[in-house]
């Protein structure tokens, strides 16, 4: 699979090809400071026209919050493939939960390319299956 790829900054190092399975890291493009509790769109540096039928998934990296002191506002992006203009930079949407500054080229980011979800048809039922798992947090408590 190709993808087509735009860099918004020639000085971040470049998405680098994967096999399969893994998520993809991706960087700051630009140093952002940020005070705690202050929301900010802090730039990646990319933008891409994915296949048809495919969306992009974007997280923090699991050192995110502790490293960097950000957040997701929003737990995760979705690019999905009308954002492909050439305008279009994806970003981070971020919350300090501390004081930081995000430095140009920091790793704070990982994202995935998803097949987009099928289409769906909902059909209204009285009753679901018999039997009921008994609640939410119920798994392994017995």
């Amino acid at each position: 699979m190709k993808i087509k790829i735009k860099y918004f900054a020639s000085d971040i190092a470049p998405i680098e090809k994967i096999a399969v399975g893994d998520w993809i890291d991706l960087r700051a493009s630009m140093t952002v400071k940020l005070n705690k509790g202050e929301y900010g769109l802090i730039p990646l540096g990319v933008g891409m026209i994915l296949p048809d039928g495919y969306e992009a998934h974007i997280l923090p990296r699991s050192s995110t919050p502790g490293r960097f002191g950000i957040m997701c506002a929003n737990s995760m992006g979705v690019i999905d493939n009308s954002y492909s203009g050439d305008g279009d930079e994806w970003h981070f949407p971020a919350v300090a939960i501390r004081d930081t500054v995000i430095r140009k080229g920091d790793r704070i980011a990982q994202f995935r390319i998803v097949k987009n979800q099928p289409s769906i048809e909902f059909e209204v039922v009285e009753h679901l299956n018999e039997k009921s798992r008994g609640g939410i947090g119920s798994t392994g408590a017995r």
